[in-house]
């Protein structure tokens, strides 16, 4: 072996991932919110961009004031409603007939409020509480009695067996036998052992049933329905519209806020020193820079909902369950770039189309096997199936995953496992067949 010094020539290629290519890689996979985040944030760094949000108008003060008084009588109440923040303890108190208690009372009942949690459960310690508050722990347990009372029904409670309690007692205090189950045979309950309670209680299935169905329509989160949130709005990137001469595919820029170049800006400090110079050169190169990642990522986005809709025509026109399938690998094999370009793309963005609003991710579907091996099927439409013959099986005969598996064969000519079956009906939210199973 030759342990001698020695100089060689060898040329190899590499990728250098540089800042403009990461940039470039960034802007694709942003959302159009996160791109118009991203574009404000530059422009305060760089004085040579300016941008201009598309949904401003600029705001004439004496029209506007002209408008606000011919509107206010109509509108500031709907206003003021919106803007004032929800109080659970300003609720809880318009409640309480405050007359009939006293400072101390009224005292702990507010700093019991203060731990409810947002669903409405009581996570505090009663002995912790009392000796906080220097009173004694069955003025506490009496305070946490009377919120127990007040609405919405089940607040308060410690936990979720109390809360179903509390509910049926204030919902239907004359059935026994409910209040019998969750307090006493709450596990064996929720697990479906009713056949060891009905043994025990000397009732028929068919009453174990009737219960289970009256607990279905209680809340285990009883304070969620209080709580407000704030509306949330899909921007689409793209628009998928249907025309004359077919379907048309174009980018939904109306969310982006327009940029330009400060001219004058750059005139007016180019012929400076060099270090201004200098500076100013860097900010036009990351000018150019954003233009030109923002051109690509339209012209990329473009070309890969263009694709989608090539093979998803029967989708656009005729509904949900005519998805074909398809993947990521094989559109960026017919487009020529890398699967990751692909991924980035449709990354947490949205089309618009005839039939609805869509991620663009959902397009992207595995292939099912079928008997004939002539035509695959997509996993959405082996789901959409599930769901039919679920929808349609005898409830207190329900279908089991292998039959399922077997109807899906015989039928519909579909091949899957029953391991498939058990994963996709988790993913609808659909429970085992022992407990979708009714009783007569």
């Amino acid at each position: 072996m030759n342990l001698k010094a020695s100089l060689w020539q060898q040329q190899t290629l590499k990728l250098a991932m540089t800042q403009e290519l990461s940039q470039a890689i960034a802007l694709l996979q942003y959302s159009a919110q996160e791109l118009a985040d991203f574009l404000e944030n530059k422009a305060l760094e760089n004085p040579l961009m300016q941008i201009e949000s598309g949904n401003v108008q600029p705001m004439n003060p004496l029209i506007d004031r002209n408008r606000r008084k011919h509107r206010k009588a109509e509108n500031d109440w709907i206003e003021q409603i919106a803007d004032k923040p929800f109080s659970l303890e300003d609720y809880l108190i318009s409640q309480l007939n405050i007359a009939n208690l006293s400072a101390e009372q009224l005292k702990v009942i507010r700093h019991l409020i203060q731990n409810l949690d947002e669903n409405g459960y009581f996570f505090g310690d009663l002995a912790n509480i009392a000796e906080k508050l220097r009173v004694s722990e069955e003025l506490v347990e009496e305070g946490l009695a009377v919120i127990q009372t007040l609405e919405p029904a089940g607040i308060g409670a410690r936990n979720l067996q109390e809360c179903l309690l509390m509910q049926i007692y204030y919902k239907n205090p004359d059935n026994e036998l409910a209040q019998n189950i969750i307090s006493n045979y709450f596990i064996p309950f929720a697990e479906k052992k009713w056949k060891q309670i009905s043994k025990e209680l000397q009732v028929s299935l068919k009453e174990i049933q009737n219960v289970s169905d009256e607990i279905q329509l209680l809340d285990p989160k009883p304070c969620a329905i209080l709580r407000t949130e704030s509306t949330t709005y899909i921007i689409p990137d793209a628009i998928v519209e249907q025309s004359a001469s077919g379907l048309t595919v174009r980018m939904f820029d109306d969310a982006l806020p327009r940029i330009s170049f400060n001219e004058q800006y750059y005139k007016k400090f180019k012929d400076q020193d060099q270090q201004v110079s200098s500076f100013l050169q860097d900010k036009l190169q990351d000018y150019q820079w954003i233009i030109k990642s923002i051109e690509q990522r339209k012209e990329t986005l473009t070309r890969v909902v263009a694709k989608i809709v090539e093979k998803q025509t029967s989708f656009f026109q005729k509904g949900l369950q005519y998805l074909v399938p398809m993947t990521m690998k094989e559109v960026a094999a017919e487009l020529d770039v890398h699967e990751s370009t692909v991924s980035r793309a449709v990354r947490e963005k949205y089309v618009q189309t005839p039939i609805g609003t869509f991620l663009l991710k959902s397009f992207f579907t595995s292939t099912i096997q079928t008997v004939s091996g002539d035509e695959n099927t997509s996993s959405t439409q082996v789901k959409n199936t599930i769901r039919q013959l679920i929808d349609q099986e005898k409830k207190e005969k329900p279908l089991s995953d292998q039959e399922i598996v077997e109807q899906l064969k015989m039928e519909q000519g579909i091949v899957v496992s029953r391991r498939t079956i058990a994963k996709y009906r988790d993913q609808l939210g659909i429970p085992s067949s022992s407990k979708r199973k009714r009783f007569n």
